[in-house]
């Protein structure tokens, strides 16, 4: 969270700043209609599970994309987590024993959590995040959500509520007293709300970025209270994100990978018919190459300087790590 003034944070957004919190997202089905919804249209409805963008089959694909970052904790997300509520205890329970109880968790909910729903979670969820519709915003003190508050404080969680940065976010003012902390994220264009915004009139502040005009202005009647926290677009491009992105690189780079400052690997990849010959040519030693789809790959150096003297197609490729997206091949 970026509002350096502010005095508290909670313990969940000081992992995910760290870049050590994996993303669980158990469902894309939800009872809401949030119109601002950022979900993609690939996971926007869909019963699937992801953790992080790795899609999870079995809970060995989750445990393994925790371990591939040393996950210090998980926040479970959505859709709506609770639609799913068997779901969600299992894989909190999982990941507990495998990482033991000090791995932090929190989950986000569109709901006010009933006793039925908290019970389940008690010893598997740290922290709830609440996330009251735009339309009650307005008249929150009239909705179920204060008493939901109260439920999870008698229940042992920590408390808040995190939505979007939009007009009227001063009518959450009368929540603070009963939460531990208001997170107010920077209303971002998505792929499936594009749509509602051209209908609102909402605009992209910049064109290579997803931040709306205006969302800081929503937020400013509450920015300076000790419990909120706003958080922008780019902080999570640019710090969350990529320090998750280089967790997931060290942890998984190849002895030749070389890991840059954003998190993706830089290697070199030489295309031969003679996989053999080009290993011997180039003097190459255990854990100095490996063989991939046909290819030797290697560090991206010592190819560059062998260009010259060995035959077949040769590039330096730069990807997201764990054989992640490709994000540039220079031919050499």
């Amino acid at each position: 969270m970026e509002d350096a003034d502010n005095r508290y944070v909670a313990p969940g957004c000081t992992l995910c700043r760290e870049g050590a919190k994996l993303v669980l997202f158990v469902t894309g089905r939800c009872d809401r209609g949030c119109w601002y919804c950022p979900l993609s249209a690939e996971r926007k409805g869909a019963d699937r599970v992801w953790a992080n963008d790795r899609e999870v089959v079995d809970d060995d694909d989750l445990l393994a994309e925790a371990r591939a970052m040393s996950a210090l904790g998980t926040g479970v997300t959505g859709g709506d987590p609770l639609v799913a509520l068997d779901r969600v205890v299992h894989y909190c329970r999982l990941l507990r024993a495998a990482f033991g109880p000090g791995h932090h968790v929190h989950l986000y909910t569109g709901r006010a959590p009933t006793d039925d729903e908290l019970r389940p979670l008690v010893g598997l969820v740290d922290e709830l995040r609440l996330h009251p519709p735009h339309d009650d915003w307005h008249r929150i003190l009239e909705t179920p959500y204060p008493d939901a508050i109260r439920r999870a404080r008698a229940h042992g969680f920590a408390i808040g509520v995190e939505v979007p940065s939009l007009p009227g976010l001063e009518g959450l003012l009368p929540l603070l007293p009963l939460v531990d902390f208001l997170n107010v994220n920077e209303l971002e264009w998505g792929e499936s709300s594009a749509d509602a915004m051209r209908a609102r009139g909402l605009e992209l502040a910049e064109q290579h970025g997803n931040a709306v005009v205006g969302a800081r202005e929503w937020a400013r009647p509450l920015l300076g209270h000790e419990k909120v926290r706003y958080c922008s677009s780019s902080f999570k491009d640019a710090v969350q994100l990529r320090e998750r992105m280089i967790r997931i690189a060290v942890n998984t780079a190849r002895p030749f990978d070389e890991v840059t400052g954003d998190g993706t690997v830089v290697y070199g990849r030489l295309s031969s018919d003679d996989i053999g010959g080009a290993v011997a040519a180039l003097e190459l030693g255990d854990g100095e190459y490996a063989v991939v789809d046909g290819a030797v790959e290697l560090g991206w150096e010592r190819l560059a300087a062998a260009r010259t003297a060995i035959e077949g197609e040769k590039a330096i490729v730069e990807r997201y790590p764990n054989r992640g997206m490709l994000v540039e091949v220079i031919p050499l």
